[in-house]
């Protein structure tokens, strides 16, 4: 492959700087390291300036916390979406959004080829370059995990010092860790053994719940159209609404899960995750949507959520499926505006009130008490006609029965 300036994914690590080193060796091309800041907490002017050092041309750096929540988080919050019943795709929107910009600036710095670090084993590969052929069908892309052969972690560092490329000497963390402004994963390492407890001193967000305040905490969420809008009555934008999430789900303990996933390209993989503030927002929407969703249309959208889940996870965030399956869900939530209240205790999310000037639930209707709006006597009819299938079907196995005497 022939390129003259590619645009590389770049976190700062030792593989995007290996990465961004072996690009200008390999190809003799020019390299433009592309940051995105989602809200990891790093110094991205650190990063700019070890990138220059390394070789980079030009250095792009992306403030997207506002956009990456209220385009990406939020939309697939509206879909409830949890890929096996647990992980709420932390990583997986996340790299749509990075992998559209790194098109966007080799499109505005005429680049012909883009690049990323990912390995050949894992999801973020597919995720990437889906998203790249989907935004730029003609690009080039380089993956050098699937063309080096700089194996190991000694192999690279070995690379870096020849390279004169900075290593950090710092203790070896036992398991690789990602980061952005709606979660923290954890993998690799001493959790690929299914068996073992994680760590506890590897989290980086949340308490343990033993040690979360023993009082509990009531908080209140408002929603606009399926939108988290304001927290305890306050408006805030949306990464603003998720940091402050964060720190409250994090405070109790909130958002910890474990569990060994299916990676789209056929392995079993071990996952831990840390989403307290995502997980706050799935209760309090759950609470809202309680009260304001139809019945049948709530049961229509809840279907289709293992499959949304699983395009995002696979990497199809800009296929047609999703698009339209999006148009149906956000018109799922037209009516989903109002306040849930929660109750936050021990790693314990407990919905305590919901409330909307949509709510579909008539307590003049639902009471216990003599009303007016519902007639006990008419469930008679209903029941007998939902019944009569069922009636039909053991009528027809006794007389079944009855036959096999006769013949016998």
């Amino acid at each position: 492959m022939k390129v003259k300036k590619v645009v590389l994914a770049y976190s700062g690590g030792l593989d995007t700087s290996v990465i961004l080193r072996w690009l200008i060796e390999k190809y003799c091309c020019e390299v433009v390291a592309y940051c995105a800041d989602l809200g990891q907490g790093e110094d991205l002017e650190a990063i700019r300036r070890k990138a220059l050092k390394t070789g980079a041309s030009k250095v792009v750096v992306d403030d997207l916390k506002e956009e990456f929540v209220k385009h990406y988080v939020f939309p697939m919050l509206r879909a409830n979406a949890i890929y096996e019943g647990s992980y709420l795709l932390g990583t997986s929107i996340a790299r749509p959004l990075i992998a559209k910009r790194q098109i966007d600036v080799a499109i505005r710095e005429k680049a012909d080829a883009v690049a990323h670090g990912a390995t050949g084993k894992g999801n973020d590969q597919v995720r990437f370059e889906l998203t790249y052929y989907a935004l730029k069908p003609d690009v080039k892309v380089i993956a050098p995990w699937r063309l080096w052969d700089l194996n190991s972690r000694k192999a690279l560092v070995a690379y870096a010092k020849r390279q004169g490329i900075p290593v950090p000497v710092t203790r070896r963390m036992p398991y690789s860790i990602d980061r952005n402004l709606f979660h923290i994963s954890y993998e690799g390492g001493v959790l690929e053994d299914p068996w073992e407890e994680p760590p506890a001193d590897m989290f980086l967000w949340t308490v343990a719940a033993e040690r979360a305040p023993e009082r509990p905490e009531y908080i209140e969420i408002d929603f606009f159209r399926g939108d988290p809008v304001a927290l305890n009555g306050k408006a805030l934008s949306p990464a603003n609404l998720l940091s402050r999430l964060n720190l409250l789900g994090a405070k109790h303990g909130i958002g910890r899960v474990d569990l060994v996933e299916n990676r789209y390209v056929g392995m079993k993989s071990r996952g831990v995750y840390e989403t307290p503030g995502g997980t706050l927002l799935h209760s309090a929407r759950r609470a809202l949507e309680s009260i304001t969703m139809d019945r049948e249309v709530m049961r229509l959208r809840d279907s289709l959520i293992p499959k949304y889940a699983e395009m995002v996870y696979y990497g199809y965030w800009f296929s047609p499926e999703r698009e339209i399956l999006q148009k149906a869900i956000d018109a799922s939530q037209e009516d989903v505006s109002g306040r849930a209240r929660l109750k936050l205790y021990k790693g314990n999310v407990i919905v305590a009130g919901r409330r909307s000037g949509h709510s579909l639930y008539d307590p003049n209707v639902a009471t216990f008490e003599e009303s007016e709006g519902y007639h006990q006597a008419d469930a008679d009819g209903f029941i007998r006609l939902n019944a009569l299938r069922l009636r039909l079907r053991r009528l027809k196995q006794v007389q079944g029965k009855k036959d096999k005497g006769i013949k016998g």
